[in-house]
Formats: C-alpha cells, structure tokens, sequence
C-alpha cells in the first residue's frame, strides 16, 4: 500500500539546532550562487576557483608535464569552458568503477542571434520582467570579453513586451504554447536616436554605445555567446525564511549540492575513485561538444586513467561498467493549485527530503532510464545509516508528459545510476522555489553515497 508522504512527521522536526546553523550556512552559499553563476561558463569558472582552493590540479597540467597520479591525488578537467568534471583519486584500481555525482549547469534562458540589431517603430512567462545579459564576445583577435549587464543595482535592464490586455483579444484565442511566438521574444535595447530624422538613428546610438563602453562592433555578435536570464539575486522565500527563490535552480540546486559533496572528501581516504561531473546542454536534449552526449567525459577519464599508470581500452569499458552514479537533477514538487496534474501518492512533496525518480521519461517510460531494484536496495541502505530523509516520487501523471535527463546517456554503457536530486516548484519559470531542507538533505545524500558507496 502506497505511503501518505503528508502523515509523515516533518524533516524539521528532527533538526537540532547545530543541523539549522549547518543548514543556514549551505544555503547562504547556495543562495550567493544562484546570484553570480546564472550561465554555465560563470559556474564553470566558480567550480573551478573552489576545487583549486581544496588542492585540486588542472588535469591539462599532469598530462603535460607527465606527472603520475596517485590514490589522494585530485584534479579537474574544463572542457570549453561550459563543463567540468573534478575526479578524487581512489586506493583501488579505476577500473572496479567510480561513485559518479553528475549535474548539469545550463538553464532556461533567451539566447541572442548572430545579427540582433534592428529598428521599427521607434518564452512566454519571461515577457515583461526585467532580463539581465550575461555572456561573452570574442573579438576576432582572440580577446575575449566578459558581459554582465543588469545584475548591479546602477546597471540598465532589458525586457521583452508584451500586448496589453486591452487589445488582446486575439492572442487570447491561441494556444497557451503560442500565446509568445519564439520570433516574438524580442528584446527592448533602446530608444533615444542618436540624430533626430536619420534613419535607423536609435540603432546608431546603440552601436555607438556599445562601441564606446564595451568595445563591441556589429560584426562581434557573429563570434558572440550572449544570453538574457532574470536580473536579480536570489531570496530567502517565505515569513520563515524556509525555502529559496531564484532563477535556474533546475539545476543548479543540484549541481551546488554536488560540488560542495564532492569537496567535503578532499583530505578523506576513498576506496572508489570520486568523481563530479557538472555539464552543459541538458536542457536541450544534452547534445553538442559540451553536453552529456559528447565523449569529453569518457575522454577525460581515459586521461586520468593512463595518469594512474593504469590505462587500456578495455579498463576503461570495464570502469564505466561498474561504476555507480547519482544522476543529480531536480523533480517536479506538487503544487496544490494544480493537484490534477500530480499522482498524490506518487510525487514530491517541499520539505520532505531528498527526491528519488526509479525511472524517467516520457508518458510512462518511454525515453527512460531505470534503477534496478538492487541498486535502489543498496542506496537506502546507505541513506538510512546517514540518516538521510528521503522520498520517491514521479515527475506527474503518466499521460500528461515527461521529461529526461542525463541518466538516460550513461546508462548505456552499464553502470548503475538513478535519478536524484530536490524538489522544485514552478520548474522552468524564470523563478523557482525550493526548500532549505530538501537541499541540505539532498547535499547529505550526496555526502552519504561519496563516502559508503
């Protein structure tokens, strides 16, 4: 008979008070995360400055320089910039498996095209809210240019419009998907013109602009990676200050909880090899040279394999075989205002705990990976000895839809993984929510599996 998550007593109710100082101290550094990371280049970049602040080497170094890896040993590997993967050296031989955390860092925003500029007339919640621009543009000579625009309280925003009510009537009519037309998310740059009466004189006075402050020329735009995400910090959500607003935390929630997991074990002996891999592109069907799809992954770990002393095709098959991974990614919490859309027995709920998804997919299964029964049996045995709360859960009713994620892709090569990670309210809005206690249980777990399994 299924559990009734509700009757449940409250993961705060076991909390001692040195748990909250623990719990208020990781989310405070989630929260400034949230605030200064929002693309993957800038998490990338901040992963990165932690991992060599806990002894981590750039793999690229040790390949160079041909020095010898050695079980303590810990290094990282960036790949264009948009994935990292941090690796802590086991006593046992890589190719008996590695204990995986893996999340992604790209989020739900507005990307700007190669030729953005253009004059007339003087994703759809996204309309109307204040978009700041983060991104970078490559000049043709290498340089490379770092943009935020909007984050800091002096700085101007963007946004993009929307029709008013009052002649609406038309666009009421459509379907919720095209209320907004893709073409249509253009965004607001503008408006003084630069000369009275010149044709396209606003667009002249922002090229001018963008000349004269931040050295860009049309022609930068070709060789540029430029995208719009809601301008703003993340909050403390709520009178008891209990959950997180913040823009992308699908999944940065879980990518966070991970890096800090994985960072926790820098001076503990471990048997399996650990690895953290934050990527790029899930939110796109992980496709691309920095998306779970590519072979950067598996080529780093060939790297550090041979770094070992201990390299060959088939050890490498044999260590991606036996590995266990926790697919870190978030799970749709129910949210009462729609409860048609959930299975009650069989969804997340705010505030109970680490999330757990036996399977994904699509309408059922289709497109999914599953966890076999052993596994799952042998992760709630280390939870439970943690003292790690805990809930299984699905995305919502079967025939309403779906959603993958990065399992689906290592599975293939036979290890065991699972889906894991919190439970977010308003999953994809340009605000989600999630509570303090889902994630510092979930970055317990995260601990608990690095360290027992």
């Amino acid at each position: 008979m299924a559990e009734d998550k509700n009757k449940k007593p409250s993961v705060w109710s076991k909390y001692t008070e040195e748990d909250k100082a623990a719990l208020n101290k990781l989310c405070d550094g989630y929260i400034d995360f949230l605030s200064r990371c929002k693309t993957e280049r800038e998490s990338v970049r901040e992963a990165i400055a932690c991992a060599e602040k806990s002894g981590y080497k750039n793999l690229d170094d040790v390949i160079r320089s041909g020095e010898k890896l050695n079980p303590g040993d810990k290094v990282y590997y960036q790949f264009m910039k948009k994935s990292v993967v941090l690796f802590q050296i086991g006593t046992e031989p890589i190719e008996r498996g590695l204990k995986i955390l893996g999340a992604h860092i790209d989020t739900c925003r507005l990307d700007i095209k190669q030729n953005p500029l253009y004059e007339d007339g003087g994703l759809y919640q996204w309309v109307t809210l204040p978009l700041a621009m983060h991104g970078v543009v490559v000049k043709k000579d290498g340089t490379v240019l770092e943009i935020v625009i909007g984050e800091d309280e002096k700085d101007p925003v963007f946004c993009v419009t929307d029709l008013l009510v009052h002649l609406s009537q038309e666009q009421m009519k459509k379907a919720a998907a095209k209320v907004i037309d893709g073409e249509n998310l253009d965004i607001l740059v503008g408006n003084y013109p630069l000369k009275e009466g010149d044709k396209e004189s606003v667009k002249a006075g922002i090229l001018k602009i963008l000349e004269e402050k931040y050295k860009i020329e049309t022609e930068d735009f070709l060789s540029a990676e430029l995208a719009l995400v809601p301008a703003g910090k993340a909050r403390s959500l709520g009178l008891d200050e209990s959950m997180v607003l913040g823009y992308g935390q699908d999944d940065r929630v879980c990518s966070y909880t991970s890096l800090v997991a994985m960072l926790e074990i820098a001076n503990q002996s471990i048997g399996k090899t650990a690895c953290c891999l934050l990527v790029d592109k899930e939110e796109i069907g992980s496709f691309g040279a920095t998306g779970m799809e590519s072979k950067f992954f598996e080529n780093a770990l060939a790297e550090v394999m041979n770094a070992c002393g201990d390299y060959s095709e088939l050890k490498l098959r044999r260590a991606l075989q036996n590995s266990f991974m926790l697919s870190s990614d978030v799970s749709s919490a129910y949210d009462a205002l729609y409860a048609s859309s959930y299975d009650k027995k069989n969804v997340a709920y705010l505030g109970k705990g680490m999330v757990f998804n036996k399977f994904t997919g699509a309408r059922g299964k289709s497109g999914a990976s599953e966890a076999n029964a052993e596994y799952v049996g042998k992760l709630r045995d280390v939870l439970d000895k943690n003292n790690v709360s805990y809930q299984f859960s699905e995305l919502g009713k079967v025939d309403l839809g779906g959603g993958g994620t990065i399992a689906r892709i290592v599975a293939v090569y036979g290890m065991e993984v699972i889906d894991s990670g919190v439970a977010v309210l308003s999953m994809h809005a340009p605000w989600e929510a999630t509570s303090k206690i889902d994630i510092y249980e979930t970055k317990k777990g995260y601990s608990a599996f690095l360290k027992d399994i």
